[in-house]
């Protein structure tokens, strides 16, 4: 068996997948109650403190102190057919706990100062050890979380503006085995690398308010380049020509930018509608590439990516029934970011939503939100490092839970 550092860039799939079924790598869950519609108009509807997490301008519509508490849950349930090797993984994406923080600060009529402690980006992926596709699977991980204050600034009784700054830090961890390159144990070991990251970003925002019942918001959050420090372990010493070797590397990833517009809409004192449209700009994503001056030509692997911008669009209702409860529904489409691979499922994803908000007193509401994401089934080809070509089958589906509480001082 014979394997250069050139097919070693083969055996990497992308380094993300999603862990949120949401396209790409994107982490959508920000708010409970923004779950309840699918997210549909959420950086206009400023219902909760979570508007942070999309669009900072929305905070000069709060008159008093309000902090919120987010708990997301999320079950995906993909499956992946290997034709080629006869195989079937179930469940690569473990359940995942995903939570939220936010804080609003009027600090007089015209501006406000904020704090969102969220994810934009998440993933892991893990395949059985012993599957014969391991080469191009094994177990793939990042989290990430921004620390992000922002402020906000009404020019007029229509128009606000806010921004803000991010402060990302991020965990990577992957793996990969023999696979089918070993007849012998596929389970063995053969590259594994681990790293973390702080980056820096930054986001805009704008509110345009027609009256108190209708409002548009923009907003835009920009790219943070992520510089992974950590450890790269080739086993077969094909990178740096020693087997079983550790050496010190450096992985590059961008978490793509962000744009989005937002309507709502209050048609009469009961019903209200709200919608979304979300741009990401994952054409940066071209490649993932850990770097070491110990591997040879300083490259341990190299793996192109086939990423493009990519939309999503949402649409919702939100009823009121009476001052207790208010209830929500919402459909989103999210549009395939990638080609599907092993490690990136990627394909168009259909959420269906509903929620309700509990308001236990004036000042204390309760927010729960469920979704259900059906997503096409893709099939896909992928190259092993040895020029074999396997054909692949994903499928999946994924529930997604979230409670959040809010205070208003």
């Amino acid at each position: 068996m014979s394997i250069n550092k050139n097919n070693i860039a083969l055996i990497i799939t992308a380094m993300l997948s999603s862990q949120a079924y949401a396209a790409g790598y994107q982490v959508s869950e920000h708010s409970a109650a923004g779950l309840g519609r699918a997210y549909a108009g959420d950086a206009a509807v400023a219902d909760t403190a979570a508007v942070l997490a999309r669009n900072p301008a929305a905070m000069t519509r709060f008159k008093n102190a309000e902090v919120s508490g987010v708990a997301s849950v999320i079950n995906p349930s993909i499956d992946i057919d290997d034709h080629t090797h006869n195989e079937t993984a179930k469940d690569i994406s473990p359940i995942s706990f995903v939570p939220a923080a936010y804080y609003i600060q009027p600090l007089n009529d015209k501006t406000a100062v904020g704090l969102a402690i969220f994810s934009n980006y998440g993933v892991t992926t893990d395949y059985p050890k012993a599957m014969q596709a391991g080469s191009l699977a094994g177990k793939t991980s990042l989290e990430t979380v921004n620390f992000n204050p922002n402020i906000a600034y009404r020019l007029s009784p229509q128009l606000s503006i806010g921004g803000g700054v991010s402060l990302v830090y991020g965990t990577a961890e992957f793996n990969r085995r023999l696979g089918s390159l070993s007849y012998a144990a596929p389970s063995h070991n053969l590259i594994d690398m681990k790293g973390t990251s702080w980056g820096w970003g930054w986001n805009i925002g704008a509110l345009y308010e027609l009256d108190n019942n209708n409002r548009f918001g923009l907003s835009y959050r920009s790219q943070v380049d992520l510089n992974f420090s950590g450890h790269f372990t080739d086993y077969l010493g094909q990178a740096t020509s020693k087997p079983n070797e550790t050496v010190a590397a450096n992985l590059k990833l961008p978490l793509p930018a962000i744009a989005e517009f937002s309507g709502f809409h209050q048609l009469n004192p009961q019903w209200a509608i709200s919608y979304s449209v979300q741009w990401t700009q994952y054409n940066k994503f071209k490649q993932i590439k850990a770097t070491s001056s110990q591997c040879a030509n300083g490259s341990c692997f190299v793996k192109k990516e086939n990423f493009k911008d990519t939309y999503r669009w949402a649409v919702g209702t939100t009823y009121t029934l009476n001052p207790t409860w208010t209830l929500r529904y919402g459909f989103a489409i999210d549009q395939q970011a990638g080609q599907a691979t092993l490690s990136i499922p990627d394909t168009d994803r259909y959420w269906y939503s509903a929620g309700a908000t509990y308001h236990y007193s004036p000042a204390l509401s309760v927010d729960l939100g469920v979704t259900y994401i059906h997503s096409k089934k893709a099939d896909f080809i992928e190259q092993t490092p040895v020029g074999e070509k396997d054909s692949l089958t994903s499928s999946g589906k994924a529930y997604l839970a979230a409670a959040q509480v809010n205070y208003r001082f």
